[in-house]
């Protein structure tokens, strides 16, 4: 039997924290799952309830969810791109760092920034100052720097940006990297020969540095650099493309994560809906859905 580590971004709450997360990762089928520690926008963080975190990895451990599969994501306010709030990046960083050590997690996913004028090469370099004033010797963390599309002024599109990052950082064993489909579709990578972005990635990067990938179809066309995800199989990137990703050889170990749109209903007003039980699903059948998006709101009409 095929070796699948498949979840998706889950909530995070103030009531149930680690154990919630858990909980709605098991009721899509999940065997892996993503958190925020708190909004992304912005910096407000309630504190950890040691009682939840214990729950929370012990609920892991019985439904043989791997708590080094798991994904903490960074939120995106952190700019380390940006030398304009250094103090606050690397502040805010650190404070991310204990909170996913705390939640006995080891991998933070994180955005390299966007260098909002300041030119490619200046942001490169911010943000490998951030990373090495952020990480400490002890640490028992992964920060894994996700591959962006080029939207804007986004630094690390391609594999040579993330190279030179890592290169950068002194304590180069807690540096990781996540890809992201949709992002490296956008940015110009072709996955519809994913074994030869493959080799360029193992070339350049190597791959003992990729943690995790982010799997979403995209919206846009390759090269568009819009970043904007698609539900599974119903993008540019398309069902074949995922799955062949998904299921390769080289990647059986990494864990596969879904942050796909929700769903709206026409008939309930400003409430969207996750797809990820019907996606992974899916994955788990190899078998695409062309209904996917009517199956997903009719489930929801009938809860």
């Amino acid at each position: 039997m095929e070796k699948l580590i498949i979840g998706s971004h889950v909530s995070f709450t103030k009531g149930s924290q680690l154990v919630g997360s858990v909980k709605e990762a098991l009721s899509y089928g999940a065997n892996t799952l993503m958190l925020y520690t708190g909004a992304p926008q912005n910096s407000n963080r309630l504190p950890l309830n040691e009682k939840l975190t214990e729950e929370g990895l012990k609920l892991m451990a019985n439904n043989n969810i791997d708590k080094n599969n798991v994904i903490v994501h960074a939120p995106y306010i952190i700019n380390p791109s940006n030398n304009k709030n250094l103090d606050f990046n690397v502040s805010f960083l650190k404070q991310e760092i204990d909170r996913v050590q705390k939640l006995g997690l080891s991998k933070l996913v994180m955005h390299p920034g966007s260098h909002v004028g300041l030119g490619i090469e200046e942001g490169i370099k911010n943000t490998i100052e951030v990373l090495n004033l952020s990480l400490k010797e002890t640490d028992n963390i992964i920060i894994c720097i996700e591959t962006m599309a080029g939207k804007g002024t986004e630094i690390g599109f391609n594999f040579e940006q993330i190279r030179e990052i890592i290169n950068g950082v002194h304590l180069k064993d807690k540096i990781g990297v996540c890809l992201d489909t949709c992002h490296i579709n956008d940015a110009g990578y072709n996955l519809s020969y994913f074994d030869e972005v493959l080799s360029e990635f193992e070339e350049i990067i190597g791959l003992d540095k990729l943690m995790c990938i982010h799997i979403n179809d995209s919206k846009n066309v390759i090269s568009a650099h819009k970043d904007r995800h698609d539900n599974f199989g119903l993008g540019t990137i398309g069902f074949e493309n995922l799955i062949s990703i998904i299921y390769h050889d080289k990647l059986k170990d990494i864990p596969k994560i879904l942050e796909t749109p929700y769903v709206g209903l026409e008939d309930i007003k400003d409430r969207l809906f996750p797809p990820y039980k019907f996606e992974i699903e899916m994955i788990k059948n190899k078998k695409f859905n062309s209904n996917l998006l009517n199956d997903i709101r009719d489930y929801y009409k009938n809860l």
